[in-house]
């Protein structure tokens, strides 16, 4: 994130794609970086999906498939 940037926590609720998979083992991990825009990405992969953590404009944005 950048110097400026900001940090939100809030109390794990189902509401974090992380929730439902709790207690999981983490089977995968893998790191994609874009050169032209200096993005990065990071996908944590468990038993029953995958979250997608990247970041936008300094965000942090995470998604679960």
């Amino acid at each position: 994130m950048a110097k400026l940037g900001r940090v939100e926590a809030a109390p794990i609720r189902s509401e974090t794609p992380f929730a439902d998979h709790l207690g999981e083992t983490m089977r995968a991990v893998s790191e994609e970086r874009d050169p032209g825009t200096g993005r990065i990405a990071l996908e944590i992969t468990f038993d029953s999906g995958r979250v997608r953590c990247g970041t936008w404009s300094g965000d942090l944005c995470l998604s679960s498939t």
